[in-house]
């Protein structure tokens, strides 16, 4: 009788495991912590490790959230299969930073469908106004801000080559919008080479190199990031030709704010990634209580020049 009892009270502790593994933890005060999955597409990635911080940073503070955090690789199938699993596992809420822009639409119709509120972060997409609520930039402003200053310190006027980065990311391609908006604005200016680095610094300092050996002319090499930007530079530097070329990046990372201190890197524009990380994670636990919240939540972008660099190296401190 007492080995049937122990056995039973064995499979009661199991199971209370079991089911407390499917819900949040609990706060400070005892409560049932809101448990939200955070599905983002790369834990390798340099700036997306800054909104991750972001993001595990406010779970802190606000006490009452536990974060699950998944990475998808760079596999737009994996993060779907990883969003399947926080739906089964009754999430209150998902952030998501997308692999890519197609694939996200159908997750965020299998979140609304299980009736969980979803927050995309940083990479808005064509039907964004179907998730519960968008947090990051507004990418074609970052485009325009660091192309403007390029043109200014070309005079209006040079050969450009544009780095691109993952091809059919939102980023990519409104960051490049923005450039030529500006392009052609300036007669002078015009578009000479163009291809995808896919966001990486080896990637970039790989093109620059291809790119110094086809003998064109090339005013200002503009990236769609610092990491690209940066490995161009590094390419210019070890072929002499730095002095000649006028980089710009995007995000101001502290890697990318080092090189606009020592005059390598011309131009940047900050991309608030811990910000992004801290309102998306904010927005998710503010619509799993069933609280009304905006729908599109813009976090603007500032341009970095070697004049104010100061101002945004006190940002990551």
């Amino acid at each position: 009788m007492k080995k049937k009892f122990f056995l039973f009270m064995a499979l009661m502790v199991a199971l209370t495991a079991v089911l407390a593994g499917c819900r949040g933890g609990e706060g400070a005060d005892g409560e049932e912590k809101l448990k939200i999955g955070v599905a983002l597409p790369d834990f390798d990635d340099k700036w997306l490790s800054y909104l991750q911080d972001g993001m595990t940073d406010y779970e802190k503070k606000a006490g009452d959230i536990e974060g699950v955090y998944v990475d998808a690789m760079n596999d737009a199938a994996k993060q779907m299969s990883q969003v399947e699993t926080f739906i089964s596992q009754g999430v209150d809420a998902i952030a998501i930073v997308p692999v890519d822009t197609e694939s996200v639409g159908t997750i965020v119709d299998m979140a609304n469908a299980a009736e969980i509120p979803i927050v995309v972060v940083n990479r808005t997409y064509k039907d964004i106004e179907d998730a519960t609520a968008f947090v990051g930039g507004n990418s074609i402003d970052s485009g325009i801000m660091q192309m403007e200053e390029v043109a200014k310190l070309l005079g209006g006027k040079g050969n450009i080559a544009i780095m691109n980065g993952i091809p059919g990311h939102e980023a990519e391609i409104k960051r490049t919008e923005g450039n030529k908006q500006i392009i052609d604005k300036n007669p002078g200016m015009k578009v000479v080479l163009e291809k995808n680095a896919d966001f990486d610094r080896a990637k970039g300092m790989t093109l620059m190199e291809n790119w110094l050996q086809s003998g064109k002319k090339i005013d200002a090499v503009v990236a769609n990031n610092d990491e690209m930007a940066i490995g161009a530079i590094m390419a210019l530097e070890a072929a002499g030709k730095l002095e000649e070329v006028t980089v710009a990046g995007i995000d101001g990372t502290p890697d990318a704010l080092e090189y606009v201190k020592s005059g390598k890197l011309k131009v940047s524009v900050f991309q608030d990634a811990a910000g992004q990380g801290s309102k998306g994670l904010e927005i998710a636990a503010k619509a799993a209580k069933g609280e009304e919240v905006e729908k599109m939540n813009y976090i603007p972008f500032e341009l970095i020049t070697p004049e104010n660099v100061e101002t945004f190296e006190k940002k990551w401190q």
